[in-house]
């Protein structure tokens, strides 16, 4: 409520004191009055609260209020593009015919094996076995993918604790096909050069460069994808009924198992074990990627194929222990918006973190009820020992002549992703609007803005001077933890529908006097009659007191926390949120460095004005530094990719020097039919100049 209704109730009241008047309707003023004040009351925290705290893989989370069904769908959704923008995959690479080599098939009586291996990126093979059936069942058979966890043998594990084979051949037994694949660095799946050890260590050597996290190259969206072409594999087989695919995984397997669950909707059953908690994430760089667990959680992440059927099996002695009372319940509740409760089981043994026997045979009657439509309990069977299977698929270590090594795979995908930007930039103006259907998510996703709710706002003090009224709020959203102060100086009698939005990296301060009185540009804008929103941004106000436990390639710190730059131009998207509610349209202007904190919230705006800053667009390195960092940002086009989804609103770019590079934002003009819209300037431009722009542009 304005500030201005609670002045006059007031001055009502004041009134009403000098006049004749009863008793209780004086009273009813007062209790009007402080009706009205105590509605203007906000849900904003009375401190900035998000630069206190650093969450990590073992920070305790909850599950959101999901209200109804339609609430439900949109989280769903929200959370598929999050994970497939985390994993590099949005938008997806194109997938092509599976290029696999299936061999060496050797029958054990009631089931048979064979070896293979699939080029799931030019050079990068992808290796496992697959269990069929012999005798048992008809064609087409339900498939099972089997990812396996951090086991020291990978697929090839066969310990009391948990057995991949026993699990493949019992599904083959029963009448399914089993496909178990390696886990990048296990086994068969390796680099050219890997040297003499596999496993574990081996396993984290991929994503680990920092200039990775820029391009969406991670070990866990690199495992990701491999999971979709062992998906992709599987569908092409003759002998598959694509409608029953299930997949089903321990400990990282199984964070493999819900997180391809939620990445691809063709999986018909899921059993992801031993992994979804409320508390331990995943503590191995392939089950964390930028982004991923700033809004959600595993929970959240394995609800995401509701109503489809899952079984969780959890133990009493790792992370899941609570699942009967927390993970359990909370997921539950999904699939009674459903109404589907019958799809969901869950259940904690007295084990330790594994995928014993009695483990898998709850798995295997799962999916013996739901693809086999089988009753009955399904109890394991003697299997041969691993010692007695030939499992690998290059036993002797020659690989294919033209495997690459990490640094070649990465150098593709970088490429590629160039490749596929340049593929979807608009060439005309109804491709722009496909261009932004496309994009605008990836941005969303990409700069952490994408659930920025109802906008909520706390009046200050109101100032009355010669030719304006200054304002001072505070604004955030719910739930996020911010406190913007924010300064709006509104024009006498100005009927100007456009608020100048100015950004400063000081603050407001960079554009106020010592007495707190507008000057430079922000004087100038007051002046053509336009209203000024000044704004402090995240880390304006105060030393962040967790500055030096920010260390974004540490501890996988992008995977639950928000970058300065993600918190700054979040931050900016509010102040065009409080404008546009005021009923205005949003220019900004972005002094200096904040310059280039604009242009990344500049799809919010109907006009941007922005200094260059004479930054190095194309250098990876200098993208790197604290408050520019943005993981992903080469995968949506950097700064120009962004730019782009602002087309064709009114863009003047000025001080953009040698390096800057702006030929694709011109093209992008020029094909749609907007030339006259983009201005750029290798030079700084003074105030006057880009008044007279604006003034050209609006009036």
């Amino acid at each position: 409520m304005d500030t201005g209704i609670i002045l006059l109730l007031v001055s009502v009241y004041n009134f009403c004191k000098l006049t004749p008047m009863k008793t209780f309707i004086k009273t009813l003023f007062i209790g009007l009055i402080f009706l009205v004040a105590n509605l203007n009351s906000s849900a904003l925290p009375e401190c900035d609260l998000r630069g206190d705290k650093i969450v990590d893989l073992n920070t305790p989370r909850t599950f959101p209020e999901i209200n109804n069904l339609s609430e439900w769908k949109k989280c769903a959704q929200d959370i598929r593009t999050q994970v497939l923008v985390s994993a590099g995959l949005y938008p997806m690479m194109e997938r092509p015919p599976v290029k696999a080599t299936v061999f060496g098939k050797t029958i054990y009586k009631d089931f048979s094996v064979e070896k293979v291996y699939i080029e799931s990126l030019p050079g990068f093979y992808l290796c496992g076995n697959l269990y069929r059936p012999v005798d048992k069942g008809s064609v087409p058979f339900p498939a099972i993918l089997n990812p396996h966890g951090h086991w020291k043998n990978g697929r090839l594990e066969d310990s009391e604790t948990g057995s991949i084979p026993a699990r493949c051949i019992s599904f083959a037994r029963m009448g399914m096909i089993a496909f178990s694949y390696d886990m990048v660095g296990y086994n068969d799946t390796v680099f050219r050069s890997p040297g003499s050890t596999t496993g574990y260590s081996y396993h984290r050597m991929f994503g680990t460069n920092d200039v990775d996290q820029l391009w969406g190259i991670s070990l866990m969206g690199l495992q990701l994808w491999d999971s979709v072409r062992a998906l992709d594999f599987v569908m092409s087989l003759p002998d598959v009924d694509k409608t029953r695919i299930g997949c089903t995984g321990a400990s990282g397997g199984g964070t493999q198992t819900f997180m391809l669950g939620a990445a691809d909707d063709r999986l018909a059953v899921l059993a992801p074990t031993v992994m979804v908690s409320h508390s331990m994430q995943g503590g191995c760089s392939c089950e964390n990627m930028p982004g991923l667990r700033i809004e959600y959680s595993n929970m959240e992440i394995a609800a995401v194929p509701a109503p489809k059927p899952q079984i969780f099996i959890a133990a009493k002695g790792d992370w899941t222990k609570t699942f009967m009372t927390i993970e359990g319940p909370s997921i539950a509740r999904i699939y009674g918006l459903f109404k589907q409760t019958n799809r969901i089981y869950y259940e904690v043994l007295p084990f330790e973190h594994n995928y014993n026997k009695t483990t898998r045979e709850a798995v295997y009657s799962w999916f013996g009820k739901w693809f086999l439509k089988q009753n009955t309990p399904y109890k394991e069977e003697p299997y041969p020992a691993v010692s007695n299977l030939d499992l690998r698929v290059f036993p002797d270590n020659r690989l294919p002549d033209n495997t690459v090594t990490v640094d070649e795979l990465r150098q593709w995908m970088m490429k590629n992703t160039t490749s596929q930007f340049n593929s979807l930039l608009p060439k005309d103006k109804s491709a722009l609007n496909n261009y932004k259907n496309l994009m605008t998510p990836a941005w969303l996703h990409t700069l952490q803005v994408q659930s920025l709710g109802a906008l909520d706002s706390e009046q200050g003090k109101v100032k009355q001077h010669n030719k304006f009224i200054e304002r001072e709020l505070f604004i955030g959203i719910k739930g996020r933890g911010d406190r913007i102060p924010i300064t709006v100086f509104e024009p006498d009698n100005s009927r100007n529908k456009t608020m100048a939005i100015l950004v400063h990296p000081s603050g407001r301060k960079g554009f106020l006097d010592n007495n707190g009185m507008p000057v430079d540009i922000a004087a100038d804008f007051i002046g053509r009659g336009f209203p000024v929103l000044l704004l402090d941004l995240f880390g304006n106000i105060s030393e962040i007191k967790t500055a030096a436990k920010r260390n974004y390639f540490a501890n996988f710190f992008t995977t639950y926390n928000r970058t300065d730059c993600q918190e700054r131009v979040g931050d900016i998207l509010v102040a065009v949120k409080y404008a546009k509610s005021k009923g205005y349209k949003a220019l900004l202007y972005g002094y200096d460095r904040a310059g280039l904190w604009t242009m990344l919230a500049s799809p919010s705006a109907d006009v941007l004005i922005a200094d260059a800053n004479q930054f190095n667009s194309n250098n990876d390195n200098v993208l790197l530094v604290r408050d520019l960092f943005v993981p992903g940002i080469r995968r949506i086009g950097g700064f120009e990719g962004v730019l782009t989804l602002s087309a064709p609103s009114p863009l003047l770019l000025y001080n953009t020097g040698e390096f800057f590079t702006t030929d694709t934002l011109r093209k992008v003009y020029k094909d749609i039919g907007s030339p006259d819209k983009i201005t750029i300037f290798k030079e700084q431009l003074g105030n006057q100049e880009i008044i007279r722009w604006v003034v050209s542009k609006i009036f």
